[in-house]
């Protein structure tokens, strides 16, 4: 994500991304509970980004059932989406 970040950015486009990865350990998300709590929120902020967003970048190889959702989401409000490997693209 970080090297779509220098490319998006070098094209002249302003780039909104997710800013915690909670996959990764951090103190910050340490406890399960609060990990959840926050991973809501988060998920809640990210929708929020998506709806500011002119357009959304799908970055990686893999698509999971959160980015699945996004993806969704985005569409649903009719914001056009590029994928860095399309052939993840679940409605392709």
């Amino acid at each position: 994500m970080a090297e779509a970040d220098l490319r998006e950015t070098k094209a002249g486009r302003i780039v909104v991304k997710p800013a915690c990865d909670t996959k990764s350990p951090h103190e910050l998300w340490s406890d399960p509970g609060e990990a959840e709590e926050l991973k809501a929120r988060l998920g809640t902020l990210h929708r929020a980004k998506i709806r500011l967003a002119d357009e959304v970048l799908v970055v990686g190889d893999y698509i999971g059932d959160s980015t699945r959702a996004e993806i969704a989401y985005a569409r649903s409000l009719g914001k056009p989406l590029r994928f860095t490997h399309p052939e993840v693209d679940p409605d392709a």
